[in-house]
């Protein structure tokens, strides 16, 4: 059991403590931060870091993580809010400082900024839709962005440029949170309804198939 500091009022869906929120803004700075560094070919090491192209990726980062990671956890939120459960976003730490470390000297990006805590009891069905949210939340997303970016701005630089990078790490987050295995939501999904976690996961990675061959023209244009 999460024992968190703060607030443990449930309160209505939507509701945020300071601390929380303290949170979050804190994650998606450090997060907007690391992910601008791929974007703009910028690290320490095997390469060097160019301010002028890292400032000019910030805005792509923010959208992306914006449309992915804050979603993401927000409908994990309001899912675990609607059953009537304590639910807020902690940030953790030491996988925000080791994310931004190493995309600062090799120019990778691991994601760990942290979760959506909840308090309470929880039947496996709720477990499971809390989880799917999620990941539903992102395939939405990349499903509306990719036609978007295929079809109408790709030749638009910067429009079209945010567009596929927001698909993309929508459309990998999905995925790889749908796997099936240790804490992830997959494997939450699945223990609650197979068809459904079958559905999410197949989408995900068709999209994820789709959009896959186009993230060269994101990090390297």
């Amino acid at each position: 059991m999460y024992f968190p500091k703060g607030t443990l009022e449930m309160g209505t869906p939507g509701k945020f403590s300071k601390t929380e929120v303290i949170h979050i803004l804190i994650a998606m700075a450090v997060l907007t931060s690391a992910f601008a560094f791929p974007l703009s070919q910028s690290r320490l090491l095997f390469g060097g870091f160019h301010l002028n192209a890292w400032v000019f990726s910030l805005p792509i980062s923010f959208f992306a993580l914006l449309t992915a990671f804050f979603v993401h956890e927000l409908s994990h939120k309001f899912m675990a809010q609607k059953y009537g459960l304590w639910s807020e976003f902690r940030m953790f730490l030491g996988g925000l400082v080791f994310s931004l470390l190493l995309a600062l000297f090799t120019g990778l990006v691991f994601a760990a900024p942290g979760a959506v805590m909840f308090r309470g009891e929880t039947r496996t069905f709720e477990m499971g839709k809390i989880a799917a949210a999620g990941s539903f939340a992102n395939i939405l997303i990349a499903a509306v962005t990719f036609p978007l970016y295929t079809y109408v701005f790709f030749e638009t630089a910067f429009i079209g440029k945010i567009l596929g990078f927001v698909c993309a790490v929508n459309a990998l987050l999905a995925t790889f949170n749908l796997i099936p295995i240790g804490s992830l939501d997959g494997a939450k999904v699945i223990r609650w309804n197979g068809i459904a976690w079958a559905l999410l996961f197949i989408a995900a990675l068709v999209l994820t198939i789709l959009i896959l061959p186009r993230l060269p023209y994101f990090l390297f244009h």
